[in-house]
C-alpha cells in the first residue's frame, strides 16, 4: 500500500536502476582499488587501498550530496563505469 501522497521513496524504475548500478559499480571499484594496492605493495598497499576507497566514497558523497542520490545524473554513472573499467583493466594487466 502506497502512502496518500504517492511513493515517497522511489523516483521511478529508471532512477532505481541507476542507483543500483551506481551502488554495484562503487562497491566493485572500491574492491579493485584495494586489490591494486595489495598487488603493488602487499598488506600495506591493501590498507592504503582501503583508505583510497573511503576517500572515493567521501568524494562521491560531496559531489552529489548523498552517496546514493535519488536522481543520479547519467553522466556521473557513465563516468563511474569508465573509471571502473579502467581500474579493472589495470588490475588485469597487473595480475
Amino acid at each position: 500500500m502506497t502512502p496518500a501522497g504517492g511513493n515517497t521513496v522511489s523516483a521511478g524504475a529508471a532512477s532505481d536502476a541507476k542507483t543500483f548500478a551506481a551502488a554495484a559499480l562503487l562497491t566493485f571499484a572500491a574492491g579493485l582499488i584495494v586489490v591494486i594496492g595489495y598487488i603493488m605493495a602487499g598488506g600495506f598497499g591493501g590498507f592504503l587501498g582501503i583508505i583510497g576507497a573511503v576517500f572515493g566514497f567521501v568524494w562521491w558523497k560531496n559531489l552529489h550530496g548523498k552517496v546514493f542520490p535519488r536522481d543520479l545524473p547519467a553522466k556521473s554513472l557513465v563516468a563511474l563505469l569508465v573509471a571502473t573499467a579502467a581500474l579493472f583493466g589495470l588490475t588485469y594487466l597487473m595480475a
